[in-house]
């Protein structure tokens, strides 16, 4: 076919932590799905046999020893060259045939990501309590960084070069599907979500999220992220809160004031006026922060400008399909 485009190099990102019952599964899945990808596994100093059912099942296998998702993945986007990354949790819940897919989406419209939106009628797979915090924190973030993702926390996403390459990646822990999130959104990015399928986990894996630890770490998160991305909108309200607490305890000085013409809580009032002085410095500290945030916004989007979109269409019909399994 010499007319034919070249085909994408795709890698699949698979950070894993104690995954043995699932990971060689995973492997599989995704080896059937996307026969012409390289499936890299990250073992995060797994206490089990993670790296050996890997290599087994025909992934490549790298170790990163700072503990954390977030450090994987940053290692990850570091280290692999590739034209579309897929990243997949290793835990054997997410759907690997919905990848071509994906892929499609994300190269027929010209996209930097696709967000996997889980979808499923499993309440063990999707607890209640998870379920509840993922909408609460999505909802957070949508309300500040704009309506354009479902499914905040899912661990199954298909990038873009350009997207990867100018990922910052500051997170260490599961805060990173957050900060993956925002970094889309601030850089208004081309993105989509569609709905997958999502499954329980099989019998002998245990999940690693901690509901309130890591509800908490997220919470911090979009707190930082709103300080540094958002800052006059961060410093408005903490001059909000500090503004209403100094008329709070001014007021009832200024009635007496007014009524007898003495001021018989003098501490109070230095204290409302330091409060009140407190407030006009946070707000003149967002105004300022802005304009930075400004500057590193178009500094943030120059660089990812500066890597070169892949502009050839992904198809994945039998027919590739086929004889990208006999080249390989």
């Amino acid at each position: 076919m010499e007319n034919s485009p070249p085909e994408p190099q795709i890698a699949v990102l698979v950070p894993c932590f104690n995954e043995a019952v699932a990971i060689g599964q995973v492997v599989r899945d995704f080896r059937a799905a996307l026969p012409q990808a390289t499936v890299y596994v990250y073992d995060n100093n797994s206490t089990d046999n993670t790296s050996a059912e890997a290599v087994k099942a025909g992934a490549i296998v790298r170790n990163e020893n700072l503990q954390g998702k977030g450090n994987v993945v940053r290692r990850m986007f570091a280290d692999i060259e590739a034209d579309i990354y897929v990243l997949v949790d290793g835990d054997d819940t997410y759907d690997a045939e919905a990848a071509p897919e994906l892929i499609r989406l994300l190269e027929g419209n010209l996209l930097d990501m696709v967000n996997a939106a889980r979808i499923t009628d499993i309440k063990a797979a999707y607890r209640a309590g998870h379920r509840f915090g993922n909408r609460i924190l999505t909802s957070m973030v949508q309300s500040i960084f704009g309506k354009r993702i479902g499914d905040l926390l899912s661990g199954y996403r298909v990038f873009s070069r350009r997207f990867a390459k100018s990922f910052p990646a500051l997170s260490s822990g599961f805060e990173i599907e957050t900060e993956l999130t925002v970094h889309a959104l601030e850089l208004r990015m081309p993105i989509a979500e569609v709905n997958t399928r999502y499954k329980d986990r099989p019998e002998g894996s245990v999940s690693k999220l901690r509901t309130f630890r890591d509800g908490f770490r997220i919470l911090k998160t979009i707190a930082i992220l709103l300080k540094e991305e958002r800052p006059l909108q961060f410093f408005s309200w903490m001059f909000a809160v500090l503004a209403s607490i100094s008329v709070l305890l001014v007021w009832p000085i200024v009635s007496e004031y007014l009524r007898t013409g003495l001021v018989p809580r003098f501490p109070t009032a230095i204290l409302a006026t330091g409060v009140m002085l407190l407030a006009f410095h946070s707000l003149f500290s967002g105004l300022v922060l802005d304009t930075v945030t400004h500057g590193r916004r178009e500094m943030k989007r120059m660089a990812y400008l500066a890597i070169p979109r892949r502009r050839t269409p992904y198809t994945n019909t039998p027919e590739t399909r086929g004889q990208d399994a006999g080249t390989h």
